[in-house]
């Protein structure tokens, strides 16, 4: 039977002051509460040792702390990555990706297992599943099973950040980009936001943050209406309709046009550099005539184009591009003025694309894809450049 209790981190800082108020506590409390599950990583109420022993039961006796539970972890061979498989309470699971950025200096120091010196970038899931449809990823081919709760979300962050605290290390950088589209999950997605920028908690830079879309327009609109300089970067994959629409379902519902227009208001509102992903997939969308399509899409964009060639997902025929094909795809990007980074596929023997090993220990279990109407969020159910 599922504990009945809310979880802690599912509770912003006014809910966890009314709580606290329901006890007859004095308003300081909620932000003494706040540090230990942000500043300390600690989610047990009988552990916040500066809060009064009967404050400290009763507490417990309402709310609980984490509710996500690991399941697994897989370290990559170089000690550059750890990917974690956990347990939701009504059994769905979900991955999160931990990987270490470190001076090339120091690699031959580096242990696998061990966390390395360096800054460090977690890669959490919004979602269980999603129903975007792109066909080459692995959470894409489930479907959307639910979205997660803020807590759930954020529980994800925590237990990186308390995994790096353990070896002296702080989480430096944070991406939406596991499982699951972050716009349409948007009160936990916004939730998260707040939470990490808060300053009696991880107190980050919404220059460290990284939503990663596949182009919800609505969602797109709403990030900007926050007024946080929030990285901003988008799933393309294609550069002409036809073609993203055999790649990305939800291109038929949102096409390239509008994607494209929500990004130049972004960039007009917050200043900020655009980060365009474009997957690589052998004889797809890898051709010159797509890489030309495309500079001429974001002529007028401050862009940023990261390639990344193709993690390829079990039972799937599409492979990677070769190296030659992306490569040349690269350099014609870059001839025609565009900032392009040809990615390494990091994490690759630990199946660090999105939902790979969730597929591997849940097979079978599928949930909706698109078409849906996506003008409200569905129902419930690589590396960041130094740019900050």
């Amino acid at each position: 039977m599922n504990d009945p209790r809310p979880s802690l981190y599912d509770l912003d800082r006014s809910a966890i002051g009314s709580v606290l108020a329901e006890l007859d506590e004095p308003a300081y409390r909620a932000r003494q509460v706040w540090r230990w599950l942000y500043r300390a990583f600690v989610d047990d109420p009988h552990a916040m040792t500066d809060l009064p022993t009967q404050l400290r039961d009763a507490l417990a006796e309402k709310v609980t702390g984490s509710t996500i539970r690991p399941l697994r972890s897989e370290d990559a061979e170089d000690g550059l990555a750890v990917k974690w498989l956990f347990g939701l309470r009504d059994g769905q699971s979900i991955e999160s990706v931990l990987m270490h950025y470190v001076d090339p200096a120091d690699e031959d120091e580096i242990v696998p297992g061990e966390v390395p010196h360096g800054r460090h970038t977690v890669c959490f899931s919004t979602q269980a599943g999603c129903a975007m449809g792109c066909v080459f990823c692995a959470t894409g081919q489930m479907g959307l099973l639910r979205d997660l709760g803020r807590g759930e979300c954020i529980e994800q962050i925590v237990f990186a950040a308390r995994h790096l605290a353990a070896s002296g290390e702080r989480l430096s950088h944070v991406v939406f980009m596991g499982m699951g589209e972050p716009l349409a999950n948007w009160p936990a997605t916004r939730g998260v936001i707040e939470t990490l920028i808060d300053r009696d908690g991880f107190a980050m830079s919404p220059r460290r943050l990284t939503v990663s879309t596949v182009g919800i327009v609505p969602g797109i609109h709403r990030l900007k209406e926050l007024g946080l300089p929030v990285r901003l970067a988008v799933s393309l994959h294609a550069a002409d309709d036809a073609l993203r629409s055999e790649l990305v379902a939800v291109n038929q519902v949102y096409g390239l046009d509008a994607i494209l227009a929500a990004c130049r208001a972004y960039q007009i509102a917050l200043g900020r550099r655009i980060t365009f992903e474009y997957v690589l997939i052998r004889d797809r969308n890898d051709d010159l005539s797509q890489a030309r399509a495309l500079a001429k899409r974001l002529t007028g964009i401050h862009a940023h184009v990261n390639l990344i060639p193709l993690n390829p997902t079990a039972g799937s025929p599409m492979r990677p591009s070769r190296y030659d094909t992306a490569a040349a795809f690269a350099d014609e990007l870059r001839a025609a003025g565009i900032p392009t980074t040809l990615r390494m596929r990091r994490g690759i023997e630990i199946q660090a694309g999105c939902g790979q090993l969730r597929a591997r220990d849940q097979e079978g279990l599928v949930g909706r894809t698109i078409p849906l109407t996506l003008h409200e969020s569905p129902p419930n159910a690589q590396e960041i450049d130094r740019d900050e």
